[in-house]
């Protein structure tokens, strides 16, 4: 989760470094079009799938969703400091929460909608309102966590119909596809030194996301769940040392009570799932 957190800092930071000159729909677009290199070794996979028209249809809604999102985050990187990225993007789990309990009939208990609570003071401790301007970047990332956190959901429901490595292909193929309209619009030819910062943040996000799912390959998402608090240490001295920007006190408040909230839901629910596994006193005994 260490590494984790180091790949997505470099990711925002090189997105950062490449400025507004090459569009946010276009940027989006290169990134995943250069990606799908490393969708190859799962080509037999792939192959092997039998999806239903069921399945077809909610991938390419998941892609279609994830899209919008991946759009508002690249607009946002070019509008707001790395800190406020990387705080407010910790808002997708808990749309995820109130999301699974309109949507998929899990159980709100009264802990859970304290944390999401506590959560949403995070986020307007960050954003201030009527004591700062709220940009139009903070607007971009509001939507951006709803749009991750409906793209988690929308995976919840096709994992079990498929294996792991068919949804996240399916998902990079479908965001390449609907970016591409996009991207076409605003086309602004990049240069050779664009497609490799692209190509780059390709290859971090794929590592990113390699080492968080041998994380939670190794330990409980309870133990990995806190690291990811370094996202936000990271970003925030890589903005004031590479970027110059103001370190705020406020946003790092914000999104530590963001982060703790998820934390808390993260280890409620183990702790259910848990008792559910244990036997009762009475069946340890027999």
């Amino acid at each position: 989760m260490l590494m984790t957190g180091f790949c997505f800092v470099a990711v925002t930071a090189l997105v950062k470094y490449l400025g507004d000159r090459v569009p946010p729909a276009e940027s989006a677009f290169l990134r995943y079009l250069l990606g799908l290199v490393f969708l190859l070794p799962m080509i037999g996979a792939l192959r092997r799938s039998q999806l239903t028209p069921r399945l077809w249809g909610l991938f390419a809604t998941r892609g279609f969703v994830h899209t919008l999102g991946v759009i508002l985050w690249f607009f946002a990187m070019t509008q707001i400091p790395l800190a406020e990225v990387t705080a407010m993007n910790y808002l997708s789990p808990i749309y995820v929460s109130i999301g699974a309990a309109l949507f998929l009939g899990e159980r709100m208990a009264l802990r859970r909608v304290g944390a999401i609570l506590v959560a949403l003071l995070g986020a307007l401790i960050i954003l201030r309102p009527g004591f700062r301007e709220v940009e139009a970047g903070h607007i971009a990332m509001l939507f951006t966590a709803l749009a991750f956190g409906a793209s988690y959901l929308l995976a919840k429901t096709t994992v079990d119909g498929t294996s792991p490595v068919v949804v996240v292909a399916m998902l990079s193929i479908w965001v390449t596809v609907f970016l591409a309209p996009f991207a076409a619009v605003v086309w602004v030819t990049p240069t050779l030194w664009e497609l490799a910062i692209l190509f780059a943040v390709a290859c971090f996000a794929t590592a990113g996301h390699y080492t968080m799912t041998l994380a939670f390959a190794s330990a409980p998402v309870t133990v990995t769940q806190p690291v990811t608090f370094l996202q936000l240490l990271w970003a925030t001295l890589l903005g004031a040392l590479v970027f110059g920007e103001a370190v705020d006190i406020w946003v790092v408040a914000g999104g530590c009570l963001i982060l703790a909230a998820v934390s808390f839901i993260t280890w409620r629910e183990a702790v259910l799932k848990r008792r559910a596994l244990t036997p009762a006193s009475l069946a340890t005994k027999v």
